[in-house]
């Protein structure tokens, strides 16, 4: 269960230092550097907010909404209609339309300009909502989960490892081809899926039945979802869904999507050292995962159909050195092309929670993620305490040839931000939010540098919602 979660929207150029102007990203700007947007802090809140999502409409890019969970039964929800100069805010999922939110809210945009919502309520059932006005306001959908009442409301991680059904946990939301699916893990461990045809702005039909996955690889958690070019659907799991490693991430298929196919029984994709609850020194009370990861071109360009498949992995185990790693098919995920890793340091530090978002306007991917190579424990520019590798910035890539290759990693962090000043209770999160569209990301994640000086509760306190956005030429 993702909990507290907070947008950092973050851009490159970050006042250049020598180093970065050697970065050909081929001038990703951020567009504050000359007068224009700037980074603005989106909460402005005292408290944590960690654990975030993102989205973008694809009818009018200047529309940005962003959710992050609250400890209080509710969402935290900004949005802005400049494409980021401004932000409004408010709290949702309160006891409104939406009910009580308990946590992991995700966002999925569609070209028909839908934002869809899903989410965990209080009661650990999976919930829908619709924004039809770029993420200024949601609706409820109507969605298929009933789940058991009386369920304590605790994070995910906390029941299982106590030994505790849930509900549901980590849903994940994608769209495409006329079509919006949910994923998530079910009351019994194993993986469930849902879709429902889309035909317009505000029109969209009834959500299948619960579809599970056949075989004896069905069970797991941290999984992803992705609709491709012709409305077939593929999910990816990790399994086990604790302890330190190693662990084995799963995939299967929906040939047919909303046809009457069904997934197939789900193979083995990667196998990694990085466990259900690996512990790293810079998110050492929550812990991470493998944070599998999907996007798919459907585009009209040279890489129609290819499915990207992103992963962390740790070598050796309990290392710490976590990299990032992104993997690609041709041909719904039957063969994969070998790893690459795409973290360009030259360090043994951890990455970590990374993203991964498709432009559908040009067919670029970026990625973008948590990153603790700036951090030597030596109280330099990367280092807040004189302890090694605890201390993070966001970093981000972009490749413009389907994944074969990766412009070099650049900072988008002003300042380093450390977990455990922030006490928020789970870090950073299990997982950050990421949308690229029309040229511009916009990358989702936790931060207490108050490196704008807009943090009510000072510097390295808890964490706020930073935003920008990130021109790619």
């Amino acid at each position: 269960m993702k909990i507290f979660s907070a947008v950092l929207l973050f851009c490159t150029q970050l006042g250049l230092t020598a180093a970065l102007a050697q970065v050909p990203l081929r001038a990703p700007e951020r567009e504050g550097a000359s007068g224009g947007l700037k980074e603005v802090d989106v909460s402005v809140s005292r408290g944590n907010e960690s654990e975030t999502c993102v989205a973008v409409s694809h009818t009018n890019p200047k529309l940005i909404t962003t959710l992050s969970n609250l400890d209080a039964n509710a969402l935290f929800h900004s949005w802005s209609t400049d494409g980021g100069k401004t932000w409004q805010h408010n709290i949702i999922a309160n006891g409104d339309s939406l009910g009580f939110a308990c946590c992991d809210a995700q966002l999925a945009s569609d070209d028909f300009g839908n934002i869809f919502l899903a989410y965990l309520s209080s009661d650990i059932a999976i919930k829908a909502a619709i924004s039809t006005d770029g993420g200024a306001t949601f609706q409820p959908l109507p969605f298929l989960t009933s789940l058991p009442r009386g369920l304590p409301v605790m994070p995910y991680k906390s029941l299982a490892a106590a030994g505790q059904a849930v509900g549901g946990d980590q849903p994940s939301i994608s769209t495409g081809s006329g079509s919006v699916w949910i994923s998530w893990t079910s009351f019994d461990g194993t993986i469930q899926a849902s879709g429902a045809a889309v035909t317009g702005l505000g029109q969209v039909g009834t959500f299948s039945a619960a579809q599970g996955i056949p075989g004896s690889n069905r069970a797991g958690d941290y999984g992803d979802t992705s609709v491709g070019p012709d409305g077939q659907v593929y999910v990816v799991f990790q399994n086990p869904t604790g302890g330190e490693g190693p662990a084995t991430i799963y995939a299967a298929l929906d040939p047919d999507g909303l046809g009457p196919a069904g997934f197939g029984p789900a193979q083995v994709l990667q196998t990694t050292n990085v466990g259900g609850f690996d512990y790293i020194p810079a998110q050492s009370g929550r812990s991470v995962d493998a944070e599998a990861g999907l996007a798919w071109d459907r585009t009209n360009g040279p890489h129609h159909g290819r499915l990207y498949f992103i992963y962390v992995s740790e070598e050796p185990q309990e290392s710490n050195d976590l990299d990032i790693n992104l993997r690609y098919s041709d041909d719904n995920g039957t063969t994969w092309s070998t790893s690459t890793r795409v973290n360009d340091d030259a360090g043994t530090n951890s990455q970590f929670n990374p993203k991964i978002s498709l432009d559908p306007t040009t067919g670029k991917i970026g990625l973008a993620w948590y990153d603790a190579r700036n951090d030597f424990g030596d109280h330099g520019p990367g280092d807040t305490n004189g302890v090694p590798n605890d201390d993070i910035m966001i970093y981000a890539t972009v490749s413009r040839d389907g994944g074969v290759t990766f412009e070099h990693n650049v900072r988008l962090s002003l300042a380093a931000s450390n977990d455990n000043d922030a006490r928020s209770g789970v870090d950073y999160g299990d997982y950050s939010g990421f949308a690229y569209y029309g040229g511009r990301f916009y990358f989702s994640a936790a931060d207490n540098s108050n490196a704008t000086g807009t943090n009510p509760d000072g510097t390295l306190k808890t964490f706020d919602l930073v935003v920008a956005p990130v021109k790619i030429k």
